[in-house]
């Protein structure tokens, strides 16, 4: 079922409190929690003993598996224990715990990796350089940083004779309220961007950029405008014509959903099943475009995050470096709250999930960790106003989705295309009757078989 346009949106109240915070360094914690997964794929399997010393960036974590990402350690220190712990997704998964120096110390002979720098894509060696490139955003341990966590070197190694990539899409729309994690990192690390898309697009051979950003972020708006003039000259010194522009987004919900911010750029649909690169385009988030850069420049693989944490029962909002495998409890020790938290968020408010256990660790797609005074549910009974219906950008209807989850039709659930639904949240929002109409859609997208 192909979509016809995304015409649906919903506007979300405006909460960026930590949007002037510059990102400041945690204590580091006593103990890391390093979980194996952390990432869409395969799980790695540990690659250290109890009782072995590691060091800042050393793989710890590791699979011949294509579709997956290597772990690092994210500080020096000794490994106390390997044990399961319950993910984020409610999987099992074993995590390596490490007990911390008091100051970290970086794997002994790290260095950036060997690739050709840049030159022609007609260069003698180009497609061995192409692949050394793939090779160390691997290394990098890079994944989707704005909540995906899909591997990024699995979607930049497309065969270039069967699916032709054009286009370029760096994700900044960041449309949750209270996230700033990647508005930061425009701020912060716009050299990190820049030099990251020219990498992107010399060895995919891309010559169209779109850089997508909410109308409501003008400072990285400016700031990546006034960057565009440097990929022009880099493809002038490749001997390519490059067209590269800042896209101003609306300011509505999801934007930074793939598949939105596809057609809100290009104008182009996804059919239903299908995926970006079926419409020629590639999306990245600038945050994981900046992990890519440091590892190329530096060798040092992706071993902390910005995080923002935020919510109504902080005194400060703020932007974070936290060492991945970084417990919850540790960072709620060294934060200023006004009093204990109802609830907290790993993420935004619309797609994240609930923590219940202090003790779980932030991972690589943690961009944000909300504290919240949570408001009673009160679910009534359907009133079958057709707001979420509205509210969907993907032009579903909830309603009868909902009626076929509970009669376990799935041959109506695959007619009213439920894969489809991106679990934006949106039509949960809306509800006056306060359901939860997108945890059904995700249950109902559970049953369907997955051959």
């Amino acid at each position: 079922m192909a979509l016809k346009k995304i015409t649906n949106f919903i506007s979300l109240p405006h909460i960026k409190n930590a949007s002037e915070s510059r990102t400041a360094d945690i204590r580091t914690p006593k103990l890391l929690i390093i979980p194996m997964s952390q990432h869409i794929g395969a799980p790695c399997s540990p690659t250290v003993k109890v009782g072995e010393r590691v060091f800042e960036g050393q793989v710890i974590g590791n699979t011949e598996a294509f579709v997956s990402a290597p772990i690092h350690a994210s500080s020096s220190g000794k490994v106390k224990e390997i044990r399961e712990i319950t993910a984020m997704s409610g999987k099992r998964v074993k995590a390596v715990v490490i007990e911390t120096d008091i100051d970290s110390l970086p794997l002994p002979g790290v260095k950036p990796p060997e690739i050709n720098r840049y030159g022609k894509a007609s260069d003698v060696g180009y497609d061995e350089g192409r692949k050394s490139f793939l090779e160390a955003v691997r290394d990098s341990g890079a994944v989707g940083m704005g909540g995906a966590g899909f591997p990024t070197h699995v979607k930049l190694a497309f065969d270039r004779d069967k699916t032709d990539i054009h286009t370029l899409l760096v994700n900044g729309a960041e449309c949750e309220p209270y996230i700033t994690s990647d508005y930061r990192e425009f701020l912060e690390n716009a050299d990190g961007i820049i030099d990251g898309i020219k990498h992107v697009m010399h060895w995919l051979k891309i010559h169209r950029v779109i850089i997508g950003i909410e109308k409501d972020k003008p400072k990285a708006i400016r700031e990546m405008n006034s960057r565009l003039p440097e990929l022009a000259d880099f493809g002038k010194q490749s001997g390519t014509e490059v067209t590269a522009e800042v896209k101003v987004l609306p300011q509505k919900y999801p934007q930074g959903a793939e598949k939105v911010l596809i057609y809100q750029a290009t104008g182009k649909v996804v059919p239903s099943g299908q995926l970006p690169s079926f419409m020629g385009c590639v999306v990245i988030n600038p945050t994981t475009l900046g992990v890519i850069s440091k590892y190329i420049r530096t060798g040092m693989p992706l071993t902390k995050r910005r995080v923002t944490v935020d919510g109504d029962v902080l005194n400060k909002a703020q932007n974070l470096w936290v060492p991945l495998g970084t417990p919850l409890s540790e960072i709620m020790a060294q934060l200023n709250m006004r009093k204990k938290p109802d609830k907290i968020i790993f993420g935004g408010p619309m797609m994240g999930s609930a923590v219940y256990d202090p003790l779980q660790p932030v991972t690589k797609p943690n961009n944000a960790i909300l504290f919240l005074e949570s408001a009673p549910n009160r679910c009534t009974a359907c009133i079958r106003c057709g707001r979420c219906i509205s509210a969907c950008c993907m032009n579903l209807q909830p309603v009868k989705i909902n009626e076929s989850f509970t009669a376990r039709n799935i041959e109506e659930l695959r007619r009213l295309d439920v894969l489809s639904c991106l679990n934006c949240g949106a039509c949960s929002y809306v509800c006056p009757a306060r359901r939860n109409v997108a945890e059904t859609n995700q249950l109902a997208k559970a049953l369907i078989p997955k051959n």
